[in-house]
């Protein structure tokens, strides 16, 4: 999709493939530890396989990842489109944007939103979603430089038996 230099290597953002599912297991369980929330499980590659290139057309999520020369992801996006029922209308949910330590600042997340604001437009959504924990001050600044606006609410989970 785009490359930018990053030190001495450059970078690129691109649609993960499925040979990207294990790491990008890796660097969804570095985004929990970072969030300090529980670990994924052990079977993401699988479940994300599913979501990400499963039998559903088009795909029930998109992810993005950057990537540096030589291999190596370094972060990554998903999305998903979701209905708002206040709206009456679809929009793009962004589930998760992480950049490993180190990478941050260099440009490599405005590359990921491009790519997040990319996939609302070729599916027709006029509108990019998500949420962040109130104490992440400097995605918050992040965000807020892209000109988005922030709405407060607490979101909850309530686990639903499979019988």
């Amino acid at each position: 999709m785009t490359d930018i230099e990053q030190g001495a290597a450059r970078a690129r953002v691109r649609p993960a493939r499925p040979a990207d599912l294990p790491y990008i297991a890796e660097l969804a369980a570095e985004h929990a530890a970072y969030e300090k929330a529980s670990p994924p499980p052990a079977d993401l590659p699988r479940r994300l396989e599913k979501l990400l290139f499963g039998p559903v057309t088009p795909p029930r999520m998109s992810c993005f990842v950057a990537e540096l020369d030589g291999g190596g992801l370094i972060g990554y996006a998903s999305c998903a489109p979701e209905v708002s029922t206040w709206d009456g209308d679809e929009y793009l949910h962004m589930d998760c944007l992480f950049l490993r330590d180190g990478h941050r600042g260099l440009g490599l997340g405005p590359r990921l939103m491009d790519a997040v604001v990319a996939e609302a437009r070729a599916r027709g959504l006029a509108l990019v979603q998500w949420q962040t924990p109130p104490w992440n001050t400097d995605a918050i600044r992040f965000y807020d430089r892209l000109g988005a606006r922030a709405k407060e609410k607490r979101r909850y989970f309530l686990p639903v038996d499979a019988d």
